[in-house]
């Protein structure tokens, strides 16, 4: 799973080694205030353009510690479909086919991360139980999810929320990396190597979180 954003520098006056030096600070710079978990946190926005539009979020893979204790937090098993929602390098569905037998599923926009995913998969001998969607999170039916998985901005979060309580069936649990549901209040929270995971489970009456 991924942490993306959008960063922006103007590049008018700027030659082209200070233009990259910048780049690369303030994309490290935003990499160190994530795993610091500070939820406030706005990334620079890019203007990298992959997959049918811009992505929201600038990649930054979630550490394996975490992918880790965000399956166990979800009480994944060998009857779930977990669902990615910005999958990145595909690590959370790999690690949900390798360890609890689970089907998984990587939801992703930029076309590279989908290739570089599908050949994880296949090193990692699970190709059979995973597969990578090149898809805007936004529009993609993940409907049959049985826990979805997040590393998304908490404004990101909260534009999914209306479709995660409508769309996916009660009961289904839904594991965010760093970043909040606004006031739809988490069952559970827990901190991972200096980052902290949030448990939703969708209630029988959605109506009453929206």
């Amino acid at each position: 799973m991924k942490l993306q954003t959008l960063w922006r520098l103007p590049i008018a006056g700027i030659g082209l080694a200070s233009f990259l030096l910048l780049g690369c600070t303030q994309q490290r710079d935003f990499a160190n205030q994530v795993g610091a978990n500070n939820d406030q946190t706005q990334p620079a926005t890019s203007e990298t353009q992959t997959g049918t539009r811009t992505p929201d979020v600038v990649y930054v893979p979630t550490p394996n510690k975490v992918v880790d204790a965000m399956l166990q937090l979800a009480n994944t098993d060998s009857n779930d479909v977990v669902y990615d929602l910005g999958s990145g390098d595909g690590r959370i569905p790999i690690t949900a086919a390798q360890k609890y037998n689970a089907r998984g599923v990587g939801i992703e926009i930029d076309p590279q991360r989908v290739s570089e995913a599908n050949e994880n998969a296949q090193n990692s001998g699970v190709s059979d139980r995973v597969e990578f969607r090149q898809q805007d999170l936004f529009e993609s039916d993940f409907s049959d999810a049985t826990v979805v998985t997040l590393y998304l901005l908490s404004d990101l979060n909260e534009k999914l929320r209306p479709r995660l309580l409508q769309e996916l069936e009660p009961g289904t649990r839904i594991v965010s990396h760093a970043f909040g549901m606004g006031d739809w209040e988490p069952e559970e929270t827990q901190q991972v190597d200096g980052s902290t995971i949030y448990l939703w489970i969708v209630p029988e009456n959605p109506a009453s979180i929206q």
